[in-house]
């Protein structure tokens, strides 16, 4: 029994003041995330504090020691507005980046985009950094990797970075990359691998304000927004591939198709059904951190969907698996947005891509 690699990103804060509405948010996240079991870790990828104050710092601390999970905190170019870092490793206490931990069989290798730059979105990396990735990436043995990182590859200024970033991850054993700077829900995928960066919190130009559940189930990658304000539970199919999202000719479905679901929060009832067909019982094995069914694929059929029921409240997922594995995405430009997938509603992507990177504000 395999358990899938399972996370919360909250996407960037801007913190300024106890006051504001971001940092009432924030905490309604923290006390939403301590709710429930299911989940590895809560990651947050940097802008954290607006100004990068250590006041501003204090205030997600103090939220942080909310959460029982593990936390890893990444750095952003607002994270350097005071001209170093030495605000965010005071006030945060954290392990200098980069660095790396292996969870559930995936090694997390968390870097740091904006301390070798000279402040605002002046992203590198530095040498010592690119060399520590590729060695990571060479070491890996065997296991998938999922990078978390503030910004895309394409976004880095040093000379010849990008592209050396975007051939380290695009050839190695990258599944995943987590971002925040984009200010806006995106998944990209570029035939390897696929990047992800979830809506701001603290300066929103799309959509309302959550927090995004992203899973890694045996090199299967699946990512979900999640309103704040809707209760739990909370569907997240990880198994089969959305072919949005697959990457790997086995990827694609045959004629029997392992189904597997997370379900965070209360749940009395978890079903699955194929298209507009009856929806049928799934179960999870003691121990097991999905729900699962054995399942025949009727020729022709289309979509998956997963629903839960429990203490009045109801969610939903719903997939339409890979079955042709000769019709896997290709890249229009590996490491950046130009594999960026079109509106998907139902993983809380609008496409407006409204916010710094494309279309939105100059914050």
């Amino acid at each position: 029994m395999t358990t899938p690699l399972t996370f919360a990103h909250i996407g960037d804060l801007h913190l300024t003041g106890a006051e504001a509405e971001n940092t009432r948010d924030f905490a309604a996240i923290v006390a939403q995330l301590g709710e429930v079991d299911g989940l590895d870790f809560v990651f947050v990828p940097g802008d954290n504090a607006d100004n990068g104050r250590p006041e501003q710092y204090a205030l997600l601390r103090a939220g942080l020691d909310q959460l029982r999970l593990p936390i890893h905190v990444i750095t952003g170019d607002h994270d350097m507005e005071g001209g170093g870092l030495d605000a965010f490793y005071a006030g945060l206490g954290g392990p200098r980046l980069p660095y790396a931990v292996d969870v559930q069989g995936v090694r997390c290798l968390f870097l740091d985009m904006c301390g070798p730059g000279t402040g605002g979105p002046d992203f590198r990396l530095g040498p010592d950094q690119v060399a520590w990735l590729a060695a990571e990436l060479e070491g890996a043995d065997g296991r998938d990797c999922v990078l978390f990182m503030h910004s895309y590859p394409a976004d880095l200024k040093g000379d010849g970075e990008a592209a050396r970033v975007a051939d380290l991850v695009h050839r190695g054993p990258v599944r995943l990359v987590e971002m925040g700077h984009t200010h806006y829900n995106e998944l990209a995928n570029d035939g390897r691998t696929i990047y992800a960066a979830a809506r701001s919190t603290g300066q929103i130009e799309e959509g309302p304000v959550g927090y995004a559940v992203a899973a890694l189930d045996g090199g299967v990658v699946s990512w979900r927004f999640k309103e704040l304000s809707r209760p739990w539970p909370f569907v997240l199919i990880t198994a089969p591939a959305d072919r949005r999202l697959a990457v790997d000719a086995g990827h694609a479905i045959g004629a029997r198709v392992s189904l597997r679901a997370l379900v965070v929060g209360p749940a009395e009832r978890v079903e699955f059904r194929i298209d507009e067909g009856a929806w049928q019982a799934m179960a999870r094995e003691d121990g097991a951190r999905c729900y699962a069914a054995e399942i025949a694929w009727p020729a022709g059929a289309r979509t998956i969907a997963v629903r839960a029921t429990g203490r009045g409240a109801e969610d939903s997922d719903a997939i339409e698996p890979a079955t042709d594995r000769n019709a896997l995405p290709t890249s229009r430009g590996i490491g950046s947005d130009a594999d960026a997938l079109e509106a998907w509603p139902g993983r809380g992507l609008l496409g407006t891509q409204l916010g710094p990177n494309r279309n939105g504000r100059q914050w």
